[in-house]
Order: structure tokens, then sequence, then C-alpha cells
């Protein structure tokens, strides 16, 4: 890896201006209450790239306030669902219009790699909200046939002040899986993105502005979970929470919900995903697609294929090629075309990922290749193999969130499902076959919400995505999201001398 200037970086892309720094709350961007702000660090350089306004309980409760007056009082849940939509639609056409700027604050903000952030995931986020805006006018209840005197109807409502908070790995697309939905459903907000990662949230705020949602609706409050975090999970004037991140802090939110207004949550939380390659896969198919499984986004993402398992017919040759391909992983300035892998997205990430790899030595696995930083400045890390692992060690359990894989070996199918079963996660998985019968069987058999055959990362706007076991409950995407933020009402009228029921 080349350690690359900043007049170097400053040749792939204009690095933009940073224009939004502080708390947006009732369609303003304000100071703390405090005057507190942390930095946002640039995880290429370790460098300050700004100050932002650090949001206590205090805001908190000024943000909420916002909503539930924009909920209670103001026009967005009495628009009809077309009008909703028309506001939403000009927003995703601002993305459109600021995707170079968007995906740059991603890249100095999170280490994202400026290309993908621009191909994929912005565009991402302007079809969230059109999907959205189209279910935002077909949101309706039933009526049912009773076997009483009663008109019995059901209505859709929304369930009020949502509070979200928003991981670091994908900010810009967990912001509009949580956002979108909710808007659509006619409910004000509360989004505390990562501490990490507040420079495209508060970005998005500006363009809600300019898009014309209503002051109140949406409030950005950039701070810490520990603070801000806590206070949105426990306020008793928010309805929903929706969450993405750890088990650990998904645990504490479900517990604050509880202690507070029994608000309902969901919570999208850890993986250690795994995936199994048969026999009769092409095993250069197979490495490319455990690669990207694994190294995709530095590893941060809680689907990524950190367990790998490899029919014993296979191992040999699939080990020795996956080594070879990891070697020639291009680590680097994520702004530069050719760069495969950037940093990871803070210090406190980087020192974990270390940490799991030094347990890993520790614990007798054996080091195939990485395992060290990468360059001597910033947060970059090798791509990492490890081979002899044992099912019960630490790097074999535990969600690493970073560039390293496990790769072990199988001979039968149950022996394939029991290894992949044998975690406390369960988010997603693979299943690199030709066999269309081990791959009915297999998908079947493995508890995890998303399961890919022959793929990794294939995620459609319109399929709900979610976790089994310790990796939460509840969905994003898909209407399934739309009706987390909706609230069944049944309405009875008693009917008096009419011809039928």
């Amino acid at each position: 890896m080349e350690n690359l200037s900043n007049g170097h970086l400053e040749s792939f892309v204009k690095i933009p201006t940073i224009k939004f720094t502080k708390l947006f709350i009732n369609g303003e961007f304000l100071d703390s209450v405090s005057g507190k702000t942390f930095e946002t660090v640039d995880p290429r350089t370790e460098e300050v790239i700004a100050e932002i306004a650090e949001a206590n309980k205090e805001d908190v409760d000024i943000a909420v306030k916002a909503a539930r007056e924009a909920f209670d009082c103001g026009p967005w849940p009495r628009m009809p669902g077309a009008e909703r939509a028309k506001i939403m639609l000009k927003w995703s056409e601002l993305i459109e219009q600021n995707a170079e700027e968007i995906a740059a604050l991603d890249t100095i903000d999170g280490g994202k790699l400026f290309s993908w952030c621009k191909a994929v995931d912005v565009p991402e986020a302007s079809n969230i909200l059109r999907y959205y805006a189209g279910a935002a006018d077909k949101i309706h209840g039933d009526v049912f046939k009773t076997s009483r005197d009663l008109h019995l109807y059901s209505l859709m409502e929304p369930v009020g002040v949502v509070g979200h908070i928003i991981p670091w790995n994908f900010p810009t697309v967990m912001f509009f899986a949580k956002v979108a939905p909710a808007l659509a459903a006619g409910c004000t907000m509360v989004i505390k993105p990562a501490e990490q990662t507040p420079l495209s949230s508060l970005f998005y705020a500006h363009l809600a502005r300019l898009a014309g949602i209503p002051d109140g609706v949406l409030n950005v409050v950039p701070g810490f979970g520990s603070i801000a975090g806590a206070a949105i999970s426990s306020h008793m004037d928010i309805d929903a929470v929706s969450f993405t991140g750890s088990t650990e802090t998904g645990r504490k939110i479900m517990q604050a919900a509880a202690l507070s207004n029994l608000k309902p949550v969901s919570l999208e939380l850890g993986g250690k995903s795994p995936v199994l390659i048969f026999d009769d896969a092409d095993v250069d198919k197979a490495v490319d697609l455990a690669l990207f499984g694994i190294l995709h986004n530095k590893g941060e993402i809680c689907v990524a294929f950190s367990r790998v398992y490899v029919q014993e017919g296979i191992y040999d040759e699939f080990e020795k090629k996956v080594v070879e391909k990891a070697k020639t992983w291009v680590v680097g300035d994520p702004f530069d075309p050719k760069v495969q892998q950037g940093p990871q997205t803070s210090k406190a990430q980087y020192d974990k990922i270390i940490s799991y790899i030094e347990h890993g030595k520790s614990e007798g696995a054996t080091l195939l290749t990485g395992g060290k930083p990468a360059g001597n400045k910033g947060y970059y890390i090798e791509p990492t193999i490890f081979v002899n692992v044992k099912e019960d060690m630490l790097i074999a359990q535990e969600e690493i969130f970073g560039p390293v894989m496990t790769l072990s070996k199988f001979k039968t199918i149950e022996d394939a499902i029991k290894k992949a079963n044998n975690s406390k996660y369960g988010l997603a998985a693979g299943i690199v076959t030709k066999n269309l019968d081990i791959a009915n069987t297999v998908s079947r058999s493995i508890r995890a919400g998303i399961i890919w055959i022959n793929c990794f990362f294939a995620f459609d706007i319109d399929c709900p995505f979610g976790g089994y076991k310790m990796s939460g409950f509840g969905r994003d995407y898909g209407l399934e999201a739309l009706h987390k933020f909706l609230k069944v009402k049944s309405v009875a009228t008693p009917i008096y001398d009419s011809p039928w029921l």
C-alpha cells in the first residue's frame, strides 16, 4: 500500500467543503444547548475533518418536542399519501443532483470506496425514497365480514414519533432504509447518526428542507450512543425505535424501551454469517464470492461472509487460490478507482480488529495471510485469513466486523448445516453449489434471515431483511418495513335492520 499525501488524494476527486456541522431541529441548524462539540476524523489520514455539535439529553428533548408538535398538529400525517410522495420524490431528485458530494462525504467520514458510494449507495438512497413514495398512497385497512350486527373495519395509522439510530458502516443506505418508510407512513422522527459518520446525515437534512419536508418532521441529532442514543431509547414521548448496530447496544435499547413507555423496537443486530461451498462449485467463482463476501466495505458489514466452510473435495484447491487472490487485493486511498479496500472507519474499530487477530493467533489458529496494519498512516488492515480454526475460538464465534476470514472444511451436508447454525447470530448465509436439491435443503435448514445462493449482498428494496436469534427482529426494506411504522386500529359501528351483514 502506498502512503498517499493529501495532495495526491485531491488529485482523484475534489474534497468537499464541510457545510453542515450543527444539530438539525425543527427545520433549523442549531448549536447544542451545552455548546459542546465532538471531532469527526478522516480514517485515511487520522486528521480531524470537522467539529460536530454534540447532542445530549436536553437536545433530544427539544427535538422530540418538535417532532411531537409536527405529528400532533402539523400537516405531514394529515397530508394525502400522494402529497407526501411528491415531496419524497423531490428529495430523491436532490440526492441525485448532489451524488458526488454526498459520496465524498461518506468516503472522508467512513473510509468507504468513493466509486461504490457514488455508483451504488447514493442511487440506492434515491431509489429507497422512490419505492416508499410509491407506497405512501396505498396504505389502507380492511373491512371485515362479521358474525354480528356490526360494521367492523380497520385503519392503518402512523405510529407517531419515531427514533432512528443509524450505524456507521452504511450511513447513507441505512439512513433511508429507516427514514423513508417512516415518512411514507406519516410519522415524524428524531434521527441519531453514528458519531463516527454524521456528515452525510446532516447534508440529507439540508436537502430534506429544500425538498419541502415540513419543519419538525425530520430532526437530526448527532451525538454519542451512551447519551443521545440512550435519551432516544428511554424517551417517554417517542413511540417507536428502529436501530441497526451491535447486539450489545440492541440489548440496551430494548431494555430502555421496556422500562420507559413500552415502545416497540426494531433491531437489526450483529452477524457471523457462514458461506458453505460444496464440491460441485466452480472454485474460481467461489473464491471471488468468498473474498468479496468478507472484504467488501473492508469487512464492516453485518452480513459479511466471515465463516467460510469448504467441502473437503475442493478444499485444498480453494485454500491455495483464496490466499493467492487475497494477496493481490488492493488496499489504499478509497478515492483511487483502482483500490478495492479502504481504511476501517475509526481508530476504535481498527484496534478491535487487530485485537481479534491477536486472539486468533494466541488461541492456536494458523494465519495464512495478512494479520497486520497496511501502511503507516490511516486505519488500514491487510486482508486476513485464518485456518485450523476451532468452532469455540473467539474469532469463530464473535463478530469481528473487519477483513478477517476463518476458513474451515466440512464433509457432508449435515455437517455443513450444523457448522452454519453453530452461532448465536442468524442474519445471513451463503450457499455455493450447482445442485438444486442441496440449495433447497440447506437454505431451509439454516436459521438466518436471508440466504444467498451463488451470490452475495443480493439485496432488493422490495425484499424484507432482518435477523434470527441474536441478530435481532423486525425487518428493513419491503412493505414489512412500512408496516412497522403503522398501527392497526379497529372501528366498530352497530348496524340496525340491515338486509345483510
